[in-house]
């Protein structure tokens, strides 16, 4: 968004701090004064004096030449998460789900573009990149996001691929508006989504959403494997059907914990959570 489109009380300095911050990932947990200012696209003075105050607040340590974040990062992330019941719901079910199938599971939700996961429970690294709690990645080229993205209002869909930047990250990368248009429409009408190798060769992961008790998707979960091991349909025929009963197991939980919608007005009633149910699986 350029600079004339702020609303008036945009505070662009607090936006430079979470850019400095978010320049350190996997890739890059240390960088020097000249990285972060090059990341930002901030002048060295205006990189330096941001890394000093997280320094002076305890959010970054140095050496004295390289800058990494600290602990206390996790502070911003935990007091989300610490209010947002669903992953702590989710978590117990991801342990079952992935005990029985022998192969990783996560809870993930959109924010933005993205798809960020709250929850995982692994078994082995299967990804070149280490998956934690907080990792992102773009929402089209995963499964969980396609299960998201399906659920989305029309005009909704249709803005987020306006503005999106489609990179086809593998050979089999879906990274056109039309074909991802195509790929929406029918997780949406099965009820799950199947990425196969479009995000990473050799990985292969199966989703399905998890819904609040007023029936809108909140959230996915999804079983991810590598190619070698299993075949698409293997997947769908041996890892979906306990997807599914994990989500399911999730939504009960979920209506028992969630608050009870408020009565329409005049009614007296209040909205049944069987109102909307998902969609039979296909296939």
């Amino acid at each position: 968004m350029s600079a004339e489109a702020r609303a008036p009380h945009f505070v662009r300095s607090f936006e430079r701090g979470l850019a400095v911050i978010r320049a350190f990932d996997a890739e890059h947990p240390a960088l020097t004064l000249s990285e972060v200012a090059r990341a930002c696209e901030l002048t060295r003075a205006a990189a330096r004096r941001f890394l000093l105050t997280l320094a002076d607040l305890g959010y970054v340590h140095t050496d004295g030449r390289r800058f990494r974040l600290s602990p206390r990062v996790l502070e911003l992330g935990y007091s989300y998460l610490a209010g947002y019941t669903l992953p702590q719901i989710a978590e117990p079910h991801l342990e079952q789900l992935v005990g029985r199938v022998r192969e990783s599971s996560s809870l993930c939700v959109l924010d933005g573009d993205d798809i960020v996961y709250v929850a995982r429970v692994p078994t082995r690294r299967i990804m070149s990149a280490s998956i934690t709690v907080g990792t992102r990645f773009p929402a089209y080229v995963t499964s969980v996001g396609r299960v998201i993205l399906a659920h989305l209002p029309d005009e909704d869909v249709e803005a987020r691929l306006a503005r999106a930047e489609l990179k086809p990250l593998t050979p089999r990368t879906v990274a056109t508006p039309q074909a991802l248009r195509t790929e929406l429409r029918r997780v949406r009408r099965q009820g799950y989504a199947v990425v196969d190798q479009e995000l990473e060769e050799g990985l292969r992961s199966v989703a399905a959403p998890v819904r609040d008790r007023d029936g809108e998707v909140v959230a996915a979960v999804n079983i991810a494997v590598h190619a070698g091991r299993n075949s698409v349909d293997s997947v769908r025929r041996d890892l979906l059907p306990h997807l599914l009963a994990t989500v399911a197991g999730i939504e009960a939980d979920l209506r028992i914990t969630s608050p009870a919608p408020a009565a329409a007005p005049g009614t007296g009633t209040r909205r049944s959570s069987s109102s909307r149910r998902s969609p039979a699986p296909e296939g």
